[in-house]
């Protein structure tokens, strides 16, 4: 068979997918890029030589041929989120994480084909609308992505070793180190891997018939994967499959970047169960819990997680804790939280009843009780899920986080607990937590140590040589779903024996006989590599010194195709205060400099970060201080003065825009570009033809009897509205709406002049924020009669920033608790629409949530208001920030074209009717992006609703 041609496409004669969304491959020798890939959340540290971010599948088979020819190593990264080292290096590395991003749901959500640089929630929201999703799932899913799920082989909360890619993988798309490309989907893909490599076809025949001759590797192989366990390769495929390429396809699996590139996965999906019930089951001990495990385990639940007294204390400090958690006085306590799933409601009523019954004997408190309240099982599984990130949050400053996880038979986990918290007691690692995935005897620990101190890695040392021998005296696994990595890469021998580790080798030799990919990682010959290359986290800032970088925020993070993410913001002021702390002026120098535009100037400071962060980072509060301490006064005077006269700036503005369109472009953008370069392109917008003309000026309403205060957004007044012919813009569509369903609201005098703050707090400008906030609230607090009636605002980040500004007001000494502030669109979900018929239906509406209505928790209210006005309401699976965030995206354009890119792809692959937001700058960021019309969802209710429609 001739290999086929790789050029954007892979071509299977089923369907073509598309290999990227990146025109060609970038490469950087920058400090600041090579830098923050140097952190991952591992404990480990080492900053790579060059980093490349391939384009395409023929990119990766280039990359193979150079690093051969420079007799250089390569180390693939994707999410970053690996806790064991696989991610790291300190020559050449390529981030897969920019590119490889499609997803094909196959024959109707049975099978799913996924590249390397999508996250497993991606793919999972995909597959929900089929009923189906993937069946690793792992805890980490926000971040992890399909090529390190694949490459790690990791499992999770329920799948078990059932469910995990080796179970559930159909095909790959591999790349061999030698550039050869196999599609293994192919009918004729092992012949294709007899033909294009020989020595490979046969060295695995060769150990496949090694393997199945000895009857202690055979003996050894069946108990060590009867558990949980991703320590060294797949030898488990030797026994389990007879051709050669099924064989590399499951060595494939857990080899953690070490034998090849994984281009495509193919899953067979799992069912995603709709109904389930969930209780948290307190014993009195570690013991208890874990003593009464079989049992448990005999009624078959979905899951059964388990918390020691530390984790029981640490879930008393989060917000999300439940009533009984936080009334418990922990003493030794321990606890079992099980969940039962299945498509049938009455099936889980009858499992929970009959697990409910069997705990009422095992000593465990009365009033536990089996849930299935969607709230309370959140609460219940936030709990869970929060417990590494919280404890590593609150790590004492200079410490970094150590989460490792072990496997052994249920029946001998008892006395691996106890036996583990002796270990934590005899090396003085105080609050050290157990916690995990009980049903599989499969348990997490945690441990913070310093590793700038060499007593304390000598501690260190010590330690692992204990639980190590501990664990494979009861006949457990080392590494059980976070991969081998480097920190247990020297344990493989002993955990296998010489002749499997021997079969090992002589894999790694067939597959990489160059030895270029990821060395140290999973085989290593030196004793102490566990203990090189460790990370140490100095003290820099108040805002980010909790971070773990897990990279939970990185899919989140408008910025992360272009600059930095969250995590490579914190992480390059690590290296700043490292750099300062040893006198490397030269590095320092570079980092700050490259920072300004990396870090500060392309970060949309929209929060969106701390809604996937588990330790609540928002890395925009970094950021705006930034912001504040490199602004000049010049600017700041300047923002000073425009918060003191907003009224007229807003006019200004406006009739500026005006003017601007009745010129040719050409003309007001040029001007723009002169300025920008005399100025500074962080100072002046950019101006576009595409911006809108000049908006309509506020004005104050009078009402009787009014049941809310309506502050109209200074954006609307500033932008006329999307559609300057027939568009009315949100301010009138709101009036009318009220009018229309007889709610009489009232516009406070002076409202020209107001602002909710949003565009100093976001440049870090405190003088103009303060005297806004002194203006703003308390003419509003007189305006709703001292709080009694709502305050409701047209924009949702400017309803956020009105949140924000009254928090702000009362931690300096104001009091305006008083005050309610609602958004428009909750607004009319609550008191309007019930009032309103709409004439004629849209056929369809695609939706585009912001980031401030994700935080204050109206999509929900977005998305009723467009089915009542569409029969057919999408919001598109790639959604994000679109980065226009109020000015960024007239400064920083190319901020809002990265962020948007997936998303606008999408919807121009989507024919709509209408498309709608609810944030006048969000509108005109995706409407750029798109070519689409955005509107606020209110215009188009209005319209929907207008008598005689």
């Amino acid at each position: 068979m001739a290999q086929r041609p790789f050029r954007n496409g892979v071509e299977d004669g089923r369907h073509m997918t598309t290999m990227t969304t990146m025109t060609t491959m970038t490469t950087s020798t920058r400090s600041i890029d090579r830098r923050a890939m140097a952190h991952d959340a591992s404990h480990y540290y080492l900053v790579p030589q060059v980093v490349h971010r391939p384009a395409s599948i023929t990119d990766i088979a280039d990359l193979f041929r150079s690093v051969r020819a420079r007799q250089q190593t390569l180390t693939f990264r994707s999410g970053g989120t690996s806790l064991s080292g696989q991610g790291v290096t300190d020559s050449v590395l390529a981030d897969t994480r920019s590119a490889f991003r499609q997803i094909s749901i196959l024959d109707d959500g049975a099978r799913v084909r996924a590249q390397p640089g999508v996250t497993v929630r991606q793919v999972n929201q995909r597959l929900a609308r089929f009923g189906r999703k993937l069946g690793p799932d792992p805890a980490s899913e926000v971040a992890c992505t399909i090529g390190g799920v694949v490459a790690n082989n990791s499992s999770g909360m329920a799948c078990g070793t059932h469910h995990n890619s080796y179970r559930t993988l159909e095909s790959l798309i591999v790349v061999l180190p030698s550039g050869t490309i196999i599609d293994t989907s192919r009918s004729d893909a092992d012949e294709f891997l007899r033909a294009h490599e020989p020595e490979l076809y046969t060295g695995l025949i060769r150990l496949r018939d090694r393997v199945r001759k000895n009857p202690d590797s055979v003996r050894r192989i069946a108990e060590l994967f009867a558990v949980k366990n991703t320590m060294g390769y797949g030898v488990n495929s030797l026994v389990d499959f007879d051709t050669p390429v099924d064989i590399l396809v499951h060595l494939m699996i857990g080899s953690e970047g070490t034998l090849g590139f994984i281009a495509e996965a193919t899953f067979h999906t799992v069912p995603a169960h709709p109904h389930a019930s969930t209780a948290l089951a307190l014993f009195p001990s570690l013991d208890a819990a874990t003593a009464a495990l079989p049992a448990i385990v005999a009624e078959a639940p979905a899951t059964i997680e388990l918390m020691d007294a530390v984790s029981l204390r640490v879930a008393q400090t989060l917000p999300q804790r439940t009533a009984g958690i936080d009334a418990l006085a922990v003493d030794g306590h321990a606890a079992l939280l099980i969940e039962h799933q299945s498509e049938s409601p009455d099936e889980v009523a009858d499992r929970s009843a009959q697990t409910a019954t069997l705990l009422r004997s095992l000593t465990v408190n009365a009033s536990n009780q089996f849930t299935t309240d969607a709230a309370v099982r959140q609460q219940l599984w936030s709990i869970r899920k929060g417990l590494y990130t919280t404890v590593a949050g609150s790590r004492p400053s200079g410490t970094t986080a150590l989460l490792e996880d072990v496997a052994v038979p249920v029946e001998a986990l008892l006395s691996t607990c106890a036996s583990l918290t002796g270990l934590f007691d005899r090396y003085q690692y105080e609050d050290s937590v157990i916690f995990g995935h009980a049903k599989d005897g499969n348990i997490h620990f945690m441990l913070n140590e310093r590793f700038d101190d060499l007593r304390s890695v000598d501690r260190y040392r010590a330690f692992t040589d204990d639980m190590v021998e501990l664990i494979l005296q009861n006949r457990g696994t080392l590494k059980a779903e976070h991969g081998t990595g480097r920190i247990m890469a020297s344990f493989v021998r002993r955990q296998y024996g010489d002749e499997l580790y021997a079969v090992m080798r002589e894999i790694k030799n067939l597959c990489d006989p160059d030895g270029v990919l990821n060395p140290g990682v999973v085989l290593s010959e030196d004793d102490d590599a566990y203990l090189r290359d460790l990370k140490v986290s100095p003290t820099v800032d108040a805002e980010v010194d909790r971070c773990v970088e897990c990279g939970y925020c990185e899919p989140a993070c408008p910025s992360k195709d272009l600059t930095l993410t969250p995590r490579g913001r914190i992480a390059i002021r690590r290296e700043m205060a490292a750099a300062d702390a040893r006198g490397d002026e030269a590095l320092l120098k570079e980092l700050r400099r490259d920072y300004v535009y990396d870090g500060v100037n392309t970060c949309a400071v929209d929060g969106m970060c701390q809604t996937a962060c588990p330790v609540g980072i928002n890395t925009g509060d970094l950021v705006r201080r930034l912001r504040a301490e490199t602004d000049s006064a010049i600017q700041d005077r300047a923002w000073s003065a425009a918060a003191q006269h907003w009224g007229g700036v807003t006019r200004a503005g406006a009739a500026a825009l005006s003017v601007a369109a009745a010129l040719p472009a050409a003309l007001p953008r040029a001007a723009t570009i002169a300025a920008r370069a005399v100025v500074g392109g962080d100072i002046v917008p950019l101006y576009d033809s595409e911006l809108p003309s000049g908006g309509i000026p506020r004005k104050a309403l009078a009402a009787e009897n009014p049941v809310a205060v309506y502050m109209p957004s200074c954006i609307g007044a500033m932008f006329a509205p999307q559609e300057a012919g027939s568009g009315i813009g949100v301010m009138d569509a709101f009036l009318r709406l009220c009018e229309r369903a007889n709610v009489a609201v009232r516009v406070p005098d002076g409202i020209r002049s107001m602002c909710c703050g949003t565009p100093w707090k976001s440049k870090g400008h405190t003088r103009g924020y303060d005297v806004m906030r002194e203006r703003v609230l308390p003419a509003l607090l007189a305006a709703s009669d001292d709080g009694a009636l709502p305050i409701v605002c047209d924009a949702a980040s400017c309803t956020e920033g009105l949140e924000t500004m009254r928090a702000h007001a009362n931690a300096v000494g104001g009091n305006f608790a008083r005050l309610r502030f609602v958004d428009s669109v909750q607004f009319a979900a609550d008191h309007l629409v019930d009032n309103l018929t709409v004439a004629e239906k849209l056929s369809s509406l695609t939706l585009h949530p912001t980031c401030s209505s994700t935080h204050l928790g109206l999509n929900d209210d977005l998305s009723a208001i467009g089915a009542m006005i569409a029969d057919d309401v999408a919001v598109p699976a790639s959604w994000g920030c679109c980065g226009f965030a109020g000015d960024r995206g007239m400064l920083h354009p190319e901020l809002t074209v990265s962020a948007t890119a997936h998303q606008a792809a999408e919807v121009r692959d989507r024919s709509a009717d209408a498309h709608a937001s609810l944030n006048r700058s969000c509108e005109m960021g995706m409407s750029r992006a798109t070519g689409k019309p955005y509107r606020h969802i209110l215009e188009l209710l209005e319209e929907a609703t207008r008598p005689g429609m």
